[in-house]
This record gives structure tokens, sequence and C-alpha cells, in this order.
């Protein structure tokens, strides 16, 4: 009996043949290219039961794939089982790109669709090539799942709120001179800005319409002397819509962002970002000349200014403090009390919850016992989980949103014996996340290329790991921000660059499916390091305060350096974490910052 992602494809199938469709195109997107989607536009999901971040599917007539990175195979690969899709392992070996295994399925003249109102209009264009050298045709006019998907969900209707001082390091005035400067520079009378957290950050604003992400659906439109904020205005209190008009900002309906563009004359200058626009909105600004570039505000909110940082030091510090009442707790129930995957994740939150500016987690958390840590976002089920219980390894990657900051974690602790393969690969992750703690490099450096530091230690061991090392990290906003990306696959990204104030992880990894995952991740924070007749150069301030586990290090393969490192982190967790913590979870702080130097 088929299952029910089978007859969805069946179903998308015979659409596909009433309008003369050969291969459909769904991508992870909606019409703000969010990383992280509404329900509405979960169509991917909805047809394959993929429930991973990332992953293009494409369905032919004849056969359906998905195409989505290492951090998914092994999720992939279960979730996809008797739906009719086969899995690709995008980045492996002799693994076409989609847009080239459809032109070698289809021959000339076949039709291609995909909906314009999910696609950048740089992947549009990526696309336009791709098939007019398979003499293809493309269509972006319709969004084809959505005939067939009779629930679909509604807009999501969460609430807005304004991010106010002291946790607001600048005004909603100060952001939009910023950005008008930068039109100004670009020769810009208009930009349009559909990222959702490049919005909330211009506004200093922020929502709830996306689960872990403090944003809202809405467009903007910036003028040289006006401000049009596109969004359901029922989701604002009315004090707040009239502080917004006070200050110069129109308020119209989230639907109304197609006609306003269509309305711009063809001797307006219209700035755009083509990774951060769709298709749809790019054509409805038909006749305005369209000036491309990076969207200012993409870059003026990832450098994090002085109150903004002193806002983040402290909300770690909570951060640190919450962590370990978790860890102390968890260290005194185990084999006392039934724990799970998912009694991790509610007691972390719990003990966050506690802690002042709290708002919620930042991202489902990964509790991962044993093989489970091999899938880098595994993510524990109600029907699907393991116990907590045996000899082994447990990685726990969590975060938290707070009024004044954002947080990401990852830690992993022994349960009974481990290993001295489990000691030998942590330690090569922590040489790696070392490494890259003490570098010293030039401003401007493209962040890829500090990517070998983390690995090279792993590297050593024959290992790798697929995901990246290190991505940026936001303001009260969501945990993964650009531009930077610690990640050789990064190298086409010419805004991926380091500059002081931004915000990284630290995050190498090594899995051995079905055995073992392991991750150490701190958020480090690019300073300032010295000026020399050879230019500026930058170092990394460690922000995340929570012990790193030495019960699973070789202590053998560490360094006097690396030593040193460790020992001198765990004195300042202990420093700044000590005030915030007592009892139970002060003995466990001061248990695990243990100096090793002497061992």
């Amino acid at each position: 009996m088929p299952s029910v992602y089978a007859e969805r494809l069946e179903a998308l199938r015979h659409v596909m043949q009433e309008q003369g469709v050969d291969a459909c195109i769904v991508p992870t997107s909606d019409p703000h290219l969010s990383e992280y989607l509404p329900d509405r536009w979960q169509a991917r999901e909805w047809l394959t039961g993929f429930t991973g971040s990332a992953g293009t599917l494409v369905v032919c007539l004849d056969e359906a794939a998905l195409w989505t990175d290492s951090r998914y195979w092994e999720q992939a690969e279960a979730e996809l089982q008797d739906t009719g899709v086969n899995l690709m392992r995008a980045g492996q070996d002799n693994v076409p790109s989609p847009s080239a295994w459809v032109a070698g399925r289809l021959s000339e003249e076949a039709s291609v669709a995909i909906d314009g109102q999910v696609l950048s209009v740089q992947s549009w264009r990526q696309w336009q090539e791709a098939c007019r050298g398979a003499g293809l045709r493309l269509q972006t006019d319709t969004d084809l799942p959505g005939r067939i998907w009779p629930d679909r969900p509604g807009l999501p209707a969460g609430t807005i709120m304004a991010h106010v001082p002291p946790w607001a390091g600048r005004s909603r005035q100060e952001n939009l001179q910023a950005v008008r400067e930068a039109m100004e520079r670009h020769g810009a009378d208009w930009h349009l800005v559909s990222a959702l957290d490049d919005i909330a950050w211009l506004f200093n604003l922020r929502g709830n319409d996306i689960p872990y992400n403090p944003v809202f659906l809405a467009h903007a439109l910036i003028g040289r002397d006006t401000a049009t904020l596109f969004v359901d205005s029922s989701k604002l209190p009315a004090s707040l819509a009239d502080e917004l008009t006070a200050q110069g900002v129109t308020l119209k309906p989230y639907e109304d962002i197609n006609s306003a563009l269509a309305r711009l004359a063809d001797d307006q200058r219209l700035l755009i970002d083509p990774a951060r626009v769709t298709v749809s909105l790019f054509n409805a600004a038909a006749y305005a000349r369209p000036i491309e570039a990076l969207n200012p505000a993409h870059l003026l909110k990832a450098r994090k200014n002085a109150a903004e940082l002193e806002n983040v030091r402290r909300t770690m510090e909570h951060d640190g403090a919450a962590l370990c009442e978790f860890f102390a707790w968890f260290e005194n129930a185990l084999g006392h009390e039934t724990i799970t995957e998912l009694t991790i994740d509610q007691r972390i939150t719990e003990a966050r919850a506690r802690r002042p500016g709290f708002v919620s987690p930042s991202f489902s958390t990964i509790a991962a016992w044993q093989a489970n840590g091999a899938m880098p976002h595994y993510h524990a089920t109600e029907a699907a989980h393991a116990v907590i219980e045996g000899d082994g390894l447990l990685l726990i990657d969590s975060g938290g949103q707070y009024l004044g900051g954002t947080t990401d974690i990852t830690r992993v602790i022994p349960v009974g014996r481990i290993s001295t393969e489990e000691k030998r690969d942590y330690t090569a992750v922590l040489k790696g996340m070392i490494a890259l703690s003490l570098a010293v490099f030039p401003a401007g450096l493209p962040a890829y290329a500090l990517d070998a530091l983390a690995r090279g230690p792993v590297w050593a061991q024959g290992a790798d790991y697929g995901h990246g090392t290190g991505h940026g990290v936001g303001y009260f906003m969501n945990v993964h921000e650009g531009p930077q990306s610690i990640s050789w696959r990064a190298t086409t990204n010419p805004h991926a660059t380091l500059a002081a104030g931004m915000i990284t992880s630290n995050e190498p990894g090594l899995y051995r499916p079905g055995r073992w995952g392991i991750r150490i991740e701190n958020l480090v924070l690019a300073t300032p390091h010295s000026s020399t007749e050879f230019g500026e150069f930058l170092a990394f301030e460690t922000l995340t305060l929570c012990p790193i586990d030495t019960r699973c290090i070789d202590l053998s393969m560490l360094t006097a350096e690396e030593r040193r490192w460790l020992d001198d982190y765990h004195a300042q967790v202990r420093r700044r974490l000590s005030p915030l913590v007592e009892g139970r979870a002060l003995e466990w702080l001061r248990r695990r910052t243990e100096a090793i130097s002497g061992s």
C-alpha cells in the first residue's frame, strides 16, 4: 500500500500533466527566502515527510529525488523510505546538482516549473542558465504543490513587540539612516528588503511568526526619506503602531508589496539583493531600474556595537549559569531517574527560563545519545527517542533567545565508561576548537580561510565533518546569520569576511555513523588584536561560558599551549559564573573547572 507521501507525489504528477510540466522543483523556501519556514511554506516536507531544514525536491513524471547535505543524510534515508523519493547526497562525489540532474533527464522543449514566489533572483538565474543550456523551458508563475494541498496552513498570526533600550543598542532612526547612507552610495532611490531578520533589525522590532526566530512576516520599501512596512498591522499593539507612524514609518498590508513595486517609475533606481529577493517581487518591480548589491542591513547588523556586546556578555553569564544548574541536576539524577533525550530538552529549557531576559530556545535542542549523536541535526521525538543509560557519549546542542542576545552551545559529556577511541576523537575536536579560538588573522580575511585551523587535528585522525565550522549569530535574532561562514564550502561568497564585532560559532565535530558523534561549540567575537606595518589584525574573544568536560580528554594529545588555554578558559568560567549559582550547581561548576595542568 503506498504511503501518504507517495500518494501526494502522484497527485502532484497529475497536476503537472494537466499543466504540461515535466519537472517540478520544490525548494525549502518561503517568500522571504528564510532558513526556517512557517508551516504554510513547508511544501517539500508535506510532499515527502523529510523534516530537515535544508533540501531541494525534484519531481519528474517518472521519478523523484531529494538533495540534502551531509547533516541530514541518515535522517533523510530513514524518513524517505517508502515515499518514492530517492535521496541525493549533495556534496558527495558524482552526485549531480538538481539542475544538472534535470537537464540530463528531460528532452529539449520540456517544461520545468518552480514557484517564483519562493525562488531567489540568484537561484532563478542559475536555473535559467541550466535550462537554456539544455533547451528546456523554465516557468516561475505557478505554485503546483499549492494546487493539491487541501489543508494548507494559513499565514502565521504571531505578535510583534519593540526591542527597546537597554537591550536595543541602536535606535530605529539610526538604523534607517545607516541604510539610507548605503543607498546613497549605491545611487538608489528605493531599497526593497524581504529578509525577515534584516527587517526586524532595521525597525527594532521582534516577533514570533517562526519558531525560535524572533522575526515576523513583512516586507519593507525604504526611500530616501520614507519607509513603508508591509505587515499585518493586527500583530502590532496600537501604541507601537502609533510610535512607528510618528517616526515616519508607514504601515501597509502585507500583501500590498507587489502593487507598491509595480508603481515604481522607470526613472527610479531600486536596490535589491538578488540572494534575498524573490523573482516574483523582482518581476513586480518591472519598471524600476535595478541596482544589485548585498542588503546594507545584512552587514550592519552583523557587526555588533559596544552596547550590544556588553549585553551579550551578561547574557552569556546567565546562560552559562542555567547550564550549570542543568548539568548539576543531570549528574545527580543519572542512575536514579529515567532520563531521556526529551527530558534533557525540557530540563535545559526550564533552567534557561529561570534566567532574566529569556524569551525562548534559539533552535530545537539536539540531545543525542550514542549513535544518535552521529546525525549532526538529530531531533528526538515522542515516537523515537533514546533513554540515557549504559556507557557512551551524550551530545547536547542548545541555545536561548534572550532580550540581550542569542546563545548557541554544544557540549559532549561521558556517561559511564568511555573508550580510548572516543577520547581520541573528542580530544581531536577539542584541539581544533582551541586552534580556532587562538587564531590571529588579518581584518577582512575571508572567513573560510580559517576553516583548516579547526579541521587540522580532525584531519590528522583521518576524519572530517560535513558541516561548516562556524556561522554568524544574531543579536536576539536568528541563530544562523550571515555574511560570515567559516567553511571551505562557502568560498564563493565574496561578502563572507570577518570584521570586528561579528559573533561566530566555533564548532568542529567528528561523527562515526552508528557509533557516536562529537561536537564542541563556543561562540566567539572578532576583536581588534594589533596594528602593524602589515595592517590591522583581529583575534577571537570567547563569549560562551560553560565548562568543557575534561573527563573525555586524552591529556597526552594536548600541547602545553592547549592545556594553558583550557585552564585559562575554565578559570574565567568559574570566576564569572560563581556569583550566579549556588548549592549543587556551584559545586558542579567548581568540580568541572579544575585545572588540568598538573595532570
